[in-house]
Formats: structure tokens, sequence, C-alpha cells
């Protein structure tokens, strides 16, 4: 049986991986993606984007916050379910998916991959262990990405505080900056490293570093399509990587 897919954001550098990968798979049959406009073959704008998601059996976004909403808002009308791994969203993407939950399933994740997720599952559970310990997070990525800290980094630090309380969180450090407590964020752009996330945990004379590290971007793409199949037989409402994993 294979699983229909339309993909927000199909030109962008995810969401093109997201297509290459589901047309390669004979588990998926891709019908189309959506874009800021109709591009030749078959991307169309977001005026042509209701069609392809009525023909899909789930749909895939990696957009924008304005497309994120338009990809929602068509979910809900139509019964699709959705993945998403758009960042960064606005109150009114935010609201859009709530909206969209409460009638179809919705996967959101700032990462899809499988490594990932168990690197927060594993880093949640230092944390509970050493909850007075020092935490430092450190992501590196390559030299185009727009948004620092990663949304990785950010659900790296959120999984932190679920387990220790809320902390501030500091980006970077000049001058006389003794620690207090806090988590250290700190964000790297260089050449095209794909994505490197590393914990450090250190609690008096010892230390803990826990890593992550991304080789190539299919692994995003491929786990956000596992999350499309596993989708269409879950309930309407709001999930995340960990339960397609079942962590």
């Amino acid at each position: 049986m294979t699983t229909k897919v339309v993909v927000f954001g199909a030109t962008g550098r995810t969401g093109a991986l997201v297509v290459e990968v589901a047309r390669e798979n004979d588990g998926y049959e891709y019908v189309g993606g959506v874009a800021s406009e109709d591009r030749d073959g078959d991307t169309v704008g977001p005026e042509g984007a209701r069609a392809l998601v009525e023909k899909a059996d789930a749909a895939v976004d990696f957009s924008t916050p304005e497309a994120t909403r338009l990809a929602a808002r068509l979910a809900r009308e139509t019964g699709t379910p959705l993945v998403t791994g758009t960042t960064a969203l606005d109150e009114g993407a935010e609201k859009a998916l709530e909206e969209a939950a409460a009638t179809v399933p919705v996967v959101r994740s700032s990462n899809f991959a499988r490594g990932v997720n168990v690197f927060w599952e594993v880093v949640e559970r230092a944390a509970s262990l050493l909850p007075n310990a020092d935490f430092e997070v450190t992501e590196t990525h390559h030299r185009g990405k727009r948004d620092a800290p990663s949304g990785t980094a950010l659900t790296t630090v959120e999984r932190i505080e679920e387990a220790v309380g809320e902390r501030e969180r500091v980006h970077g450090r000049e001058g006389e900056a003794p620690r207090g407590d806090e988590i250290g964020v700190h964000a790297r752009r260089a050449g095209d490293v794909v994505g490197e996330h590393e914990v450090l945990v250190a609690e008096g004379n010892e230390s803990i570093t826990v890593s992550h590290r991304a080789s190539d971007r299919r692994a995003f793409a491929s786990g956000a399509l596992d999350a499309a199949v596993w989708a269409q037989d879950a309930d309407a409402g709001t999930y995340g990587m960990d339960d397609v994993l079942d962590l």
C-alpha cells in the first residue's frame, strides 16, 4: 500500500529532499508540491494547493509560516493528516495548527531524524538524573541557515527544562559573566555543515557530553515520511516524533 503525499515548501532545501525520497521509494506516491508560485512540472502556487491536498493521504510541510497556515487550513478542511517541520512560526500559524489538530492528526517536530529524537530522550534522561548540573547546548549548521538558535537546539533546551525546571537562557558570553542558574545556548554557522548538536552536562568533578551529527539531510526527509505513514492511523490531535517512534 502506498501513501500519497503532497509537500508544502517543495522547492526549499528540506522540502525538495522529501520530494526526492518519496519519488525514489515505492512506498510513497508524490502527488505534487506547493511553492510560492506555479513552477514547471507538478509544483503549484497557493491557489492550486487544495486540489493536491484532496488527492493526498498526508501533507508534509517544510515551508514558511504563511504556507504553514495554508497547509493547516486545508488539512482541517479536507481531513488530511499533516506533518510539519516548519519552525519560527508566528501566532497565526500556531493558531492554524491548533485548529487543525482538533480535526486531524498533526505531527510536529523541529527535527524528524530518528537519531535526533533518541538524542533528545537521552538528554532529558541525563538531566533528570543530574538536575543540579550545568547545561550548555551548542549547535552548528551551514552558513546559509536563517534561524538561530536552530529549532532542534531550542527543543533540546525545552527537554532539559522539562526535567530540571525553567532556567535563564544565555546566548553567548562576553566580559565578566559568572555562571548562574542558566542554560548556555550557542549557535555556530560555517560552510556546508548539515547539522550538529551537543549538550555538555557538568557537575562537580565530572561531565558528560551527548551529541548528534547528521551527515545527510535525507535523514530529516525519511523521518518526515515515516510520520506521514504513521499519521494516517492516528486520531485527531497534536503529536511529536517521539509518538511516531514510540519512545
